[in-house]
């Protein structure tokens, strides 16, 4: 079943805003807390290329832990509001969920799609087209952080940035920025400068709140 743990971050650079005595760790596993726009500033900057992205270099969705379900159902089942009914090899009936990015609930994991917080394409944009097959299966899929992914039915987002698209809800925009920073930075992807001067707004707008996380890579 989905892995409640926490977010990751970017490694060496983090080391001095953690201790300025010793460097933290780098390896995958690796757990740190900063503020989250501490966390925002060491992000690497870089231009970003789309050159080469096609949506199945990230296998998804798999049932990794052999259990039945997906992950989709996986992340369906850990954001009900109202438990579905579940038979046979993991077939969802009935449920309720709460969709944040347009402030809204939903009867039916038909009206659903499952979130990534920082989408496929974009990571592929900022790091990921260097990975292996199998690194980006297991981004496709990550159940070690919930933030990771969610359960949403607004579609607007697509492959979309923060510097093109924020979520229609504002209420719910500084959860988005804290957790779109956190993602990225669990699985040290970059960040180009739109983008940049896009969740610097943010921040400005929302709570310095501590991020725990954890290296997904």
């Amino acid at each position: 079943m989905r892995i409640l743990a926490s977010v990751a971050a970017t490694g060496a650079a983090l080391a001095t805003l953690i201790s300025p005595v010793q460097a933290a760790p780098d390896d995958p596993g690796t757990s740190h807390t900063l503020p989250v726009r501490s966390l925002l500033e060491v992000l690497p900057v870089k231009d970003e290329t789309r050159a080469g992205y096609q949506r199945s270099a990230f296998k998804h969705w798999v049932d990794a832990d052999k259990d039945g379900c997906t992950t989709r159902n996986e992340v369906l089942l850990e954001e009900a509001v109202n438990a579905p009914e579940v038979t046979g090899r993991c077939t969802l009936t009935g449920g309720t969920w709460y969709s944040s990015y347009d402030d809204t609930y939903v009867d039916g994991a038909r009206g659903l799609d499952i979130d990534h917080r920082v989408p496929l394409a974009e990571a592929w944009d900022s790091g990921a087209g260097e990975w292996t097959a199998a690194e980006r299966e297991i981004y496709a899929n990550d159940l070690g952080d919930p933030r990771s992914l969610i359960a949403q039915s607004n579609r607007s987002k697509a492959d979309q940035n923060s510097a093109t698209w924020q979520p229609p809800a504002e209420t719910n925009r500084c959860e988005y920025f804290t957790q779109w920073v956190t993602v990225k930075s669990r699985w040290k992807l970059a960040i180009d400068l739109p983008e940049q001067a896009a969740l610097n707004q943010l921040a400005d707008q929302c709570p310095n709140e501590p991020v725990t996380f954890e290296l997904a890579r």
